[in-house]
């Protein structure tokens, strides 16, 4: 390996683990927002049973970014070395603790798209104004206001409204459908990932026993481009309704997985040369 050969793979590797720094970030980032919306969601405070509807998104972005690590020293940092089974078993219980979580996050996410579906009109209001006490506007998902005398006329200029259930805050027709769609989004979103990783799984567990090729390995393939592209659409639905957050954390982590799938080419490469 030449000295440029050799500069070029240090500054990828810097990109790489970059990358993945900056997703570990956004768990802060998650919890930070989810915590001023559920201040609001859950006057009375989150209950133990209310955890994954009330920090869905940081329990979810935390248990892939411990997901997407095991995955990394599997296929890459360790994929070269014959692994005790301490090690193994302790990547496998970590992987497992982390899908439970990822499945825990998707039933938050489900939860959240009932909600949405569940408002009821609020009779006997057609001013925000009129509205006292502890009550918040949803601008849309996630994102409450406090209804105050100065803001109140500012949120919509709408004269019926609905209420979220078991909440005190409100959303016009607007921010509801808007709301519900990005509630869609992140189902959507959730769901596809949860599929790629499965075809992860099964990717990891051939390799590891008979090699992976042929039909198999174009089939896997075909999936994984469909899924993926699914989550392209779905960061672009963000990023065109001004979610440039959302936006950026879903291009991170499809850049992410990107390398992942490199790992992966390059231990098939391994193989096959050593199998030659």
């Amino acid at each position: 390996m030449n000295h440029l050969t050799v500069k070029r793979f240090k500054i990828f590797r810097v990109f790489k683990y970059a990358i993945y720094a900056l997703l570990i970030l956004n768990v802060y980032w998650f919890f930070t927002e989810e915590s001023s919306a559920a201040d609001v969601r859950f006057n009375a405070g989150v209950t133990l049973a209310q955890i994954i509807e009330a920090y869905a998104a940081t329990i979810d972005t935390l248990a892939w970014v411990v997901l997407l690590l095991t995955f990394e020293l599997e296929t890459h940092v360790l994929h070269g070395h014959s692994l005790k089974k301490p090690v193994a078993w302790s990547l496998q219980t970590i992987r497992g603790i982390s899908y439970i979580c990822i499945v825990y996050a998707f039933y938050g996410y489900i939860m959240n798209l009932i909600g949405f579906n569940n408002v009821v009109p609020l009779p006997g209001v057609s001013d925000l104004c009129a509205l006292g006490g502890s009550w918040s506007y949803l601008i849309e998902l996630d994102e409450y206001v406090a209804i105050t005398s100065a803001n109140c006329q500012s949120f919509s200029s709408n004269t019926s409204f609905f209420q979220l259930p078991r909440m005190l805050a409100v959303i016009d027709a607007q921010g509801l459908a808007k709301s519900q769609s990005l509630a869609w989004v992140d189902v959507i979103n959730a769901a596809a990932w949860l599929l790629v990783v499965l075809v992860l799984e099964i990717d990891v567990h051939l390799e590891k026993s008979t090699g992976f090729s042929g039909v198999a390995l174009k089939t896997n393939n075909a999936i994984k481009i469909f899924l993926y592209l699914v989550l392209l659409m779905t960061a672009i639905f963000w990023g065109v309704n001004g979610h440039f957050f959302d936006f950026w954390d879903a291009g991170l982590w499809l850049i992410a997985f990107f390398f992942i799938e490199l790992n992966f080419v390059e231990w098939r490469q391994e193989g096959h040369t050593h199998s030659a």
